[in-house]
């Protein structure tokens, strides 16, 4: 493998995802290059933010610009990525991209995968979805949605 994605966020879910990763690869073979990707839903925790299209999601997008919500959200993005990327850092990996987007989990986990032509993406079983009991999980989705191998850490 030489480019792998792992999906992380504030949940028990991405700490096993990258144990995961330390358990499998760096015994071995690591990888070239490791993307650690996070994902801000800037529409939070709602039933609603299923049913919103892509108009609907720009608009919001538009209006959080500059605002303290935003800002909040920028700053635990970043605080999540850098754990991780530290926590990888210090087992010896090399090559870490750090990426955060904004949206629906599932599709830009995929969308990323595509755009750095990543050969397996590890996702953590749970994530922080308050709704998965009613609406599915991310990790369902990505593995039911993707072309290449996913790897659900639990």
């Amino acid at each position: 493998m030489k480019k792998i994605l792992i999906a992380v966020d504030d949940s028990r879910g991405a700490e096993t995802a990258v144990k995961t990763f330390n358990d499998l690869f760096l015994n071995g073979h690591p990888p070239e290059s490791v993307v650690l990707l996070y994902i801000q839903k800037i529409e939070g925790r709602s039933l609603m933010d299923e049913m919103l299209g892509e108009a609907e999601m720009s608009t919001l997008k538009e209006m959080l610009k500059g605002t303290e919500y935003k800002e909040m959200m920028d700053r635990k993005a970043d605080k999540v990525i850098s754990y991780y990327r530290d926590m990888l850092e210090k087992t010896g990996v090399a090559g870490i991209k750090t990426v955060i987007k904004e949206g629906h989990p599932a599709d830009a986990i995929l969308e990323t995968a595509k755009e750095e032509g990543i050969e397996m993406i590890i996702v953590g079983s749970r994530g922080s979805r308050m709704h998965t009991w009613m609406m599915g999980s991310v990790s369902r989705e990505v593995a039911n949605r993707s072309d290449i191998s996913v790897l659900i850490a639990r």
